[in-house]
């Protein structure tokens, strides 16, 4: 029986790395655990700050994280700034004993570094369902099925999402959780709406700007990702679009009436 014994969360440390949908409600529901939560996201966008808890611990400094937290989990996309996020570094700041989280990627974690912390005790439990050879015959690793979303209700939610982002792409032009382009969504009240995927490379915009003549611009966004860019215009009234294909560097450009 000893040696299932685990620990009470009430009066525990929990810190999140990254407040996005998940990490938020995660940092939420660990506040009706009774735990003190420290949330940490330099990227936090204004959406998520809302529905994050007041009662939350907002860290500007990861390190200061990593020393108070007794439990650590990780809610951050994988890629080439935040490969093994977690690496020896990051073990060295963590208090003794801590315990690690990783349902995000497994590539987040340094795993040479992870065995040696957990080793030397300094993790005294890592918890995922990402789970490597390499790590996976470590006693002190837990690994679990990569089952989170696969319920009859998520997978019913998640069709329904796609078919409701899809339609809010068709009519309004507005891109949300995409893989390869910037997420840009914008409300529709002017009459016209031209949308332009275009190359991120400098004076695009004023490019497309000044071919409008005779139209007033109402609203206008432009968001990019690494070498694309997508451009959002309301206009008073409907122009033609033609010259705007035209200019170097345009990909697609589409127009929506309200």
């Amino acid at each position: 029986k000893k040696k299932y014994a685990g620990h009470e969360l009430t009066g525990k440390s929990l810190g999140v790395i990254g407040c996005g949908a998940i990490g938020i409600q995660v940092a939420n529901l660990a506040l009706r655990f009774g735990m003190k939560v420290y949330g940490y996201d330099p990227y936090m966008s204004v959406d998520a700050a809302w529905n994050l808890s007041r009662y939350v611990n907002h860290v500007t400094n990861i390190d200061d994280l990593y020393r108070q937290c007794d439990f650590i989990t990780i809610h951050v996309p994988l890629n080439d700034g935040t490969k093994n996020f977690i690496n020896k570094d990051s073990f060295d700041k963590m208090k003794d004993g801590v315990k690690l989280l990783n349902f995000a990627r497994g590539g987040l974690v340094d795993e040479d570094a992870l065995l040696v912390a957990l080793d030397d005790n300094k993790v005294e439990s890592y918890v995922t369902d990402f789970p490597s050879l390499k790590v996976i015959q470590n006693d002190k690793v837990i690994a679990i099925p990569h089952l989170g979303a696969s319920t009859e209700e998520s997978e019913e939610n998640c069709a329904v999402k796609a078919a409701q982002e899809l339609m809010d792409y068709l009519t309004y032009g507005n891109i949300s959780n995409s893989v390869n382009l910037p997420n840009a969504k914008m409300d529709m009240n002017s009459p016209f709406r031209i949308t332009c995927l275009h190359e991120n490379k400098p004076k695009m915009i004023s490019q497309i700007t000044d071919i409008f003549k005779d139209a007033n611009i109402e609203n206008l966004m432009n968001k990019s990702k690494k070498d694309i860019a997508y451009t959002i215009i309301d206009l008073d009234s409907e122009v033609d679009i033609s010259p705007i294909e035209k200019i170097n560097g345009m990909i697609r450009v589409s127009t929506y009436k309200k």
